[in-house]
């Protein structure tokens, strides 16, 4: 069992949770991530680390509620547990001095982006970070955000916060404005990354996207997580998750991560009609299981 040291909404329906998990907290590199059970027959989900701390064997992890298992694991608190984390699995994000970086994180897609804009920060780039949420009460992560960037933008759809608009506008205005971008970095929703891809390739500036597609064992045997990139299968969980943008089939992306919808609305639909018994199998697993930390190998 992986206990929970701390929980606390950052917005609505987006949780952060600090989890002992001392192994993967010693190994942990930013753009890398964990799969989370909950209890015995549950799903296995991916979760990207925001936040390593070896002295004190912690990682974070920032949720949001979407389908049922991120509705369960956003019901635990403080001094519960999880039963399974295995990690840290994928490839590190390349952390080099490339010269100016511009960040860009859509929703709760900012959590993932921290890890790696604070690591490029170090390596001495110039940070330019791009965020972008539906409304101001989603907005995460500002203030951590500011301290690793040299600039920090933000957007709302509905205008309630900053500027209205789409984190696609700011890229735009940066390019046009004649700003210097030597790399992009872009996590979020599909639309949005495609949409990133699309304008930094008629730029020729080199663009990064991370793909978060259906994961379950994590080691790229169940091909679960295929992508194709340039014409060829490659697997999020072990090629991955980040790829160059301009490689990536984003068409047969959608596609993949849409097969499984109708189940998905299937076991939302469940858990709603079931709310307390869904959440009672997870409590109950926190007494009697014993789990090992994975290592990522």
């Amino acid at each position: 069992m992986f206990k929970i040291q701390h929980a606390e909404f950052l917005a609505p329906g987006i949780k952060r949770f600090v989890i002992e998990a001392p192994r993967i907290a010693r190994k942990q590199k930013p753009g890398q991530f964990v799969i989370l059970r909950l209890y015995e027959q549950g799903e296995r989900i991916p979760i990207t680390i925001e936040h390593s701390d070896p002295e004190r064997g912690t990682i974070r992890i920032v949720v949001q509620s979407a389908g049922k298992t991120t509705n369960l694991l956003n019901s635990l608190n403080t001094g519960d547990s999880i039963l399974d984390v295995v990690g840290p699995l994928g490839k590190p994000s390349e952390i080099q001095n490339f010269g100016t970086v511009v960040v860009m994180g859509g929703g709760v897609g900012t959590a993932m982006t921290y890890p790696t804009a604070a690591a490029l920060k170090r390596a001495g780039n110039r940070v330019i970070s791009i965020v972008g949420a539906r409304n101001k009460e989603l907005v995460i992560l500002e203030r951590e955000l500011r301290e690793v960037s040299d600039s920090l933008m933000i957007t709302t759809d509905d205008g309630s916060y900053a500027d209205k608009g789409f984190v696609t506008d700011k890229l735009r205005q940066l390019i046009e404005n004649g700003t210097r971008i030597d790399l992009v970095l872009a996590i979020g929703p599909i639309p949005m990354m495609r949409a990133v891809a699309e304008m930094t390739r008629k730029e020729h500036i080199r663009t990064i996207v991370s793909l978060n597609p259906i994961m379950i064992d994590g080691t790229g045997m169940c091909g679960g997580c295929r992508v194709l990139i340039d014409g060829k299968s490659e697997f999020a969980c072990v090629d991955g998750p980040e790829f160059d943008a301009h490689r990536v089939d984003f068409a047969v992306l959608v596609q993949r991560n849409s097969m499984y919808r109708a189940a998905e609305q299937k076991s939302m639909e469940e858990f709603q009609r079931e709310t307390q018994s869904q959440l009672d199998t997870v409590h109950a697993g926190q007494t009697g299981a014993c789990a090992v930390e994975g290592d990522g190998r």
